[in-house]
């Protein structure tokens, strides 16, 4: 049975890494709406943060104002009042917080208290130039203030989602995918020998396989698993951290755990990739496909078949 890896050339490569970026170029221009949305949302946080507290014109808050602070879902918005802001780790780690939940943070006022002092003490003075000058603000200092806090909750929102959505977009356009194409999605179960894990033509989501993780898991017609990996990347120097410090570090533990014969190490990738990482993460037995010719995937558990056949 011939179980050779699918090994593109660099001429293919190179076209695919073009049109990926092409298609990145473009889903950035077009995020004006989702921009607004971040904003809008932003600006309303902020106004109604800034009227809870009056304004920041008193230091010492009231512990069940700061209850309705974080019940009202602006627990973020108060983080980001300190320059720079906190992220919630930071936050967390400093005032010495099991956590910032409101479900917890609410139920210990000493603890909510302390969290709200460090946030004082960090305070953006370039935002907030009038709670050192101990007075209350203009009219166009609060306004810029607000304006200003909705820019980087709204600029940080959109980075988070970018990171987060765009992989799990990635991961249900797969699925569906392999559904439209016969494939059966079934529960994810740690797979630590290869007869576990889906059935044939079976996928599961994200797995243990190994010590490792697995995006999906799929069965092949010849009975291999393939470990599929789904890397979304923004520029050529991230595409070194998704694609060869992370899929291409799994595939070497796969084969080296499982071996060549049982196992595929593979990625599906959108965005931007340097092709000497491409090239780098072929040869270390990684198989790629991209998300814009997901096509090619199909064509590879139906090679499988025929092998299988031989």
């Amino acid at each position: 049975m011939s179980k050779k890896a699918l090994i593109w050339e660099r001429n293919r490569l190179i076209e695919d890494a073009e049109k990926s970026e092409a298609i990145f170029r473009v889903s950035r221009l077009q995020m004006g709406d989702e921009w607004k949305n971040h904003f809008v949302a932003s600006y309303e946080k902020f106004k109604l943060l800034l009227e809870i507290l009056d304004n920041l014109h008193r230091t010492e808050i009231p512990t069940h104002t700061l209850v309705q602070l974080y019940n009202a879902g602006l627990g973020e918005a108060l983080r980001y009042l300190a320059g720079p802001p906190f992220s919630d780790d930071d936050l967390r780690v400093i005032a010495d917080v099991p956590s910032l939940k409101p479900s917890i943070i609410t139920k210990d006022s000493v603890k909510l208290l302390r969290v709200f002092s460090i946030i004082m003490q960090s305070l953006d003075i370039y935002r907030f130039p009038w709670v050192v000058d101990r007075r209350s603000p203009t009219s166009a200092e609060l306004a810029s203030a607000i304006l200003a806090s909705s820019t980087l909750l709204a600029a940080q929102r959109i980075a988070t989602n970018r990171r987060s959505d765009g992989k799990e977009k990635q991961e249900q356009d797969v699925k569906r995918y392999l559904t439209s194409i016969g494939l059966t999605e079934v529960p994810p179960v740690a797979i630590n020998t290869i007869v576990k894990g889906p059935g044939l033509l079976q996928f599961c989501g994200e797995c243990q396989l190994g010590e490792r993780k697995a995006d999906i898991v799929i069965r092949l017609h010849d009975t291999r698993l393939l470990a599929l990996e789904c890397k979304v990347s923004n520029s050529s120097t991230n595409s070194v951290k998704r694609l060869n410090n992370d899929a291409a570090v799994k595939a070497d533990y796969w084969l080296k755990t499982f071996g060549t014969s049982q196992v595929v190490p593979s990625a599906v990738l959108a965005g931007v990739f340097n092709v000497l990482n491409l090239e780098q993460a072929q040869s270390r037995g990684l198989t790629l496909f991209w998300s814009h010719d997901i096509s090619e995937l199909g064509h590879f558990i139906r090679a499988t078949e025929q092998q299988q056949d031989k």
